[in-house]
């Protein structure tokens, strides 16, 4: 019972957040799917794999709940979601194989240094001078290949390097998180499908998993972090979100130097 109301809980902080920031949640699902996975026993060669590929099969949800809501306001770019959706993709399906290759504390050290890149870019502002204008259709594929290619390995919906781009490509910061948001669908689809075909048969998982993902924290995560997505984006587009990216920077610090001291020293 304690387990599935940490899930319903992750759910509802990760739903707010995807729609809030367009960042799909994931960088608070891996960090404490891999927390409970250990406290349950799940054996250490799969429960990073696990926490990464269920990440990704709750945004497919979360993700969808909150294009709804900004598409609403009107605010997604759609031809150019559409652009970097082509190369999104292949990224994510790469990204699924390029994780399985790498062992759970290697994944754990890179998801760390990643979140201490975040924590640093929220917390203290920064973020791309809007210098330039969008690529054409080939520049926003290959865009979309390396942010759906990262975007598997680290769990995440992708809006963390969506935004960035689309804002140092000169497009306004409410319709950069919406079409992030928009971004964010095709990456945790094929990035959640991949790891079912590429974790099916391992003997290493418990019970009731589909291939890598692991169908009680995917529900009890989606069933909050979809009504919670719409609150979030909402909110997105009434307040400002600068002092909850400054909290939200201070969790990613932890969690990243968790991450680092558990597995480097």
């Amino acid at each position: 019972m304690a387990v599935l109301l940490g899930y319903l809980l992750v759910g509802a902080l990760a739903g707010v957040l995807a729609g809030l920031f367009g960042i799909g949640g994931g960088l608070v699902i891996v960090p404490v799917l891999i927390f409970v996975f250990s406290q349950q026993g799940v054996s250490p060669e799969v429960l990073t794999h696990m926490a990464i590929a269920t990440s990704l099969a709750t945004i497919c949800f979360t993700s969808l709940s909150s294009i709804r809501t900004h598409q609403q306001n009107n605010a997604v770019d759609w031809p150019v979601a559409a652009g970097l959706s082509a190369g999104i993709v292949l990224g994510a399906v790469l990204g699924a194989l390029t994780a399985e290759q790498l062992s759970g504390p290697a994944l754990q050290v890179i998801i760390g240094v990643f979140a201490l890149v975040i924590a640093a870019q929220m917390g203290f502002g920064l973020k791309p001078s809007p210098s330039r204008q969008l690529p054409g259709k080939t520049g926003q594929v290959t865009a979309g290949a390396g942010i759906g290619f990262a975007s598997a390995i680290f769990g995440i919906g992708g809006g963390s390097l969506t935004v960035p781009f689309l804002s140092w490509c000169n497009m306004p910061m409410q319709r950069a998180v919406a079409t992030a948001a928009a971004c964010g669908l095709p990456i945790a689809v094929f990035g959640a499908l991949s790891n079912v075909w590429i974790g099916y048969g391992n003997g290493l998982l418990p019970e009731h998993s589909l291939g890598y993902v692991y169908l009680p924290a995917l529900l009890g995560i989606a069933l909050t972090s979809v009504p919670c997505a719409r609150i979030g984006a909402r909110l997105a587009h009434q307040w400002s979100a600068a002092k909850l990216k400054k909290a939200f920077a201070i969790l990613l610090l932890a969690v990243g130097l968790k991450f680092l001291l558990s597995n480097l020293f």
